[in-house]
């Protein structure tokens, strides 16, 4: 009898035990719930987004195309050129593409064979001397040898899209335009301003977020913050200065010294992209081809 009262004694504590485990667990939980933060709404996001835009124009005052041109048809072969490619690399090509084919006339004339072996270090060169043949020639044909000012004709273009539509408009015509490239697309999802992929998506979200007046410039803010600071695969999350303004904060590296290491161009000491660079910025010109 005594050790029937026992096993019932020790398994009706058992049972306790689990009860009051089970209570705690329970209200463990509900306190994590209760702390949880709540869905950001959709007037919270757009102020926090144009705070983010705030206090990257006091990072980047200086924040510009990274193309070298001097004029309207050079910023359009230039961007074309971009394509899977570095600006870096371009800059360092467009020197001689443009002493040889100035104009577009000059480019419609030129021999496939000698300009892809010009413009052969970007990558992808025989598509690209197509693209460059065929937007010359329609230039030349169609414009007066004119690069159009508006979308709607520049997308017209052989090998010309609506992110290089929006670069040439923006930088050499002053019309507002997002630029939606690799950068801006992680970044804004990385932000949470919206989780499109397609960039057409993209642009008409950021479009709604921010006033006309600000696109072309938050395009060069946003696409300079990811190419020095929020890379990637590493972003520099300890050295980033809009940290508390991230809802990713975390996903790169967050000790601000091994994350000063990660920074790149002007914001780590080293040249920028541009062999002419507009003259407030503050890092180094880049170096001509063969002189890396």
């Amino acid at each position: 009898m005594r050790k029937t009262a026992t096993v019932k004694t020790s398994t009706a504590k058992t049972a306790k035990t689990a009860a009051a485990s089970a209570r705690t667990a329970a209200g463990a939980k509900a306190t994590t719930a209760s702390k949880a933060p709540k869905a950001e709404s959709h007037l919270a996001m757009v102020r926090r987004a144009r705070r983010i835009n705030r206090e990257l124009a006091e990072v980047y005052p200086y924040a510009h195309p990274e193309l070298d041109f001097r004029n309207p048809f050079e910023l359009l072969v230039a961007t074309v050129l971009s394509a899977q490619t570095t600006d870096l690399r371009v800059n360092q090509t467009t020197p001689a593409l443009f002493a040889a084919y100035p104009t577009p006339e000059d480019m419609a004339a030129a021999v496939p064979e000698e300009m892809e072996e010009i413009i052969r270090p970007t990558g992808f060169f025989r598509a690209k001397t197509k693209s460059l043949l065929g937007l010359s020639a329609a230039l030349r044909d169609e414009f007066g040898g004119e690069v159009p000012g508006r979308l709607e004709d520049l997308v017209k273009l052989p090998g010309v899209g609506r992110k290089t539509a929006n670069v040439v408009l923006g930088n050499a015509f002053g019309v507002p335009g997002i630029t939606v490239d690799t950068h801006f697309g992680r970044l804004v999802r990385r932000w949470k301003w919206t989780d499109e992929e397609d960039p057409v998506k993209v642009e008409a979200v950021v479009a709604g977020i921010f006033p006309k007046s600000e696109w072309t410039m938050l395009s060069h803010r946003v696409v300079f913050h990811g190419r020095r600071i929020c890379h990637a695969r590493k972003p520099a999350c300890g050295a980033c200065p809009i940290a508390p303004l991230c809802p990713s904060y975390g996903e790169g590296e967050t000790d601000p010294e091994k994350a000063r290491k990660l920074l790149k161009y002007e914001m780590g000491g080293y040249p920028g992209q541009r062999l002419s660079p507009p003259a407030d910025y503050p890092g180094k010109p880049a170096p001509a081809l063969g002189a890396e």
